[in-house]
C-alpha cells in the first residue's frame, strides 16, 4: 500500500499509482487527482477506456521524471479472442470477418508466439492516436479516409500464453514502450489463420511499479480523504 504523504508533498512532488477502472480514460484517472489534491500533475503512459490497471501520475516536481517512467519496459495480461476480427483490434467495434477455430491446437497457439518474441516491426492500429499527415490516424479512420502507418521497432520480452479455452486464450507480455497489444492480437490472429482481437487488456507492471500496489479511485478517495479535508 501506498504512503500515504502530506498535501505539501503532493505539490512538492510524488508519484501516484492508479488502477484505472474499465472504461475509464486516463485523463479521467488524473483529473480525480488534481481536482482533491489541487497539485500540478501528469501521467507517464495513456491507457486505452477498455484497459484496466497501473497508471503512474506524478505531482509537482516529479512530472520532470514522466519521461524517464515512460520508457520503462510495460507487462500486461489479457485475453485474445480468436476467429474473428474488429476494426480497432478490440471491443470498441463489432466482431466480423468470422472464422472457425475450433481447430486450431494448442501447439500450434504456443508456436504461434515465438514469432513475435525479440526486436520485432509492428504497425501500429489505424485507430490509434498516432498522427499522419498532422491528423490523430483515429479522426482519420472514423472519417472513412484510408490510413497506412509505418511499422515500427518494438521489443516483446515475454509472450507467455497462460489458459487457452477457446476463443479465448490467456496471454502475459512484456514489452517495450510503444508497443500496441491490440497490434499483437490482430497479428496473432492472422499468424493462426482465424483472425484475432483483443478482449481483455491489463497493465500489471511498468519498470518495478506494480498495479498491486496501486489505489482504485474509490480507495484513492477513502486514502486521502484525512489530507484534503
Amino acid at each position: 500500500m501506498q504512503k500515504r504523504p502530506s498535501l505539501a508533498e503532493l505539490k512538492k512532488g510524488g508519484v501516484i499509482l492508479v488502477d484505472k477502472p474499465y472504461k475509464w480514460t486516463s485523463f479521467d484517472a488524473v483529473n480525480l487527482i488534481k481536482i482533491t489534491c489541487r497539485a500540478k500533475i501528469g501521467h507517464a503512459g495513456t491507457l486505452d477506456p477498455l484497459a484496466t490497471g497501473l497508471l503512474i501520475c506524478c505531482t509537482g516536481e516529479m512530472t520532470k521524471k514522466i519521461s524517464d517512467y515512460q520508457q520503462l519496459p510495460k507487462e500486461y495480461t489479457g485475453i485474445f479472442h480468436l476467429g474473428a476480427v474488429t476494426a480497432t483490434y478490440d471491443l470498441e467495434s463489432e466482431p466480423e470477418d468470422f472464422k472457425p477455430f475450433e481447430h486450431i491446437t494448442e501447439q500450434q497457439i504456443l508456436d504461434a508466439t515465438q514469432p513475435f518474441i525479440g526486436d520485432i516491426m509492428q504497425v501500429p492500429p489505424i485507430h490509434s492516436a498516432i498522427k499522419k499527415d498532422g491528423k490523430r490516424s483515429y479522426d482519420l479512420a472514423r472519417a472513412g479516409k484510408e490510413v497506412v502507418l509505418d511499422a515500427r521497432p518494438v521489443i516483446i520480452g515475454e509472450f507467455e500464453i497462460l489458459k487457452i479455452n477457446l476463443p479465448e486464450v490467456h496471454f502475459r507480455v512484456l514489452c517495450s514502450t510503444g508497443t500496441y497489444i491490440r497490434s499483437l492480437a490482430n497479428d496473432f490472429g492472422q499468424a493462426l489463420g482465424c483472425g484475432a482481437y483483443l478482449q481483455e487488456l491489463r497493465r500489471t507492471k511498468i519498470g518495478n511499479f506494480n498495479a498491486n500496489d496501486a489505489l482504485t479511485p474509490q480507495q484513492w478517495k477513502d486514502f486521502w480523504k484525512p489530507v484534503i479535508n
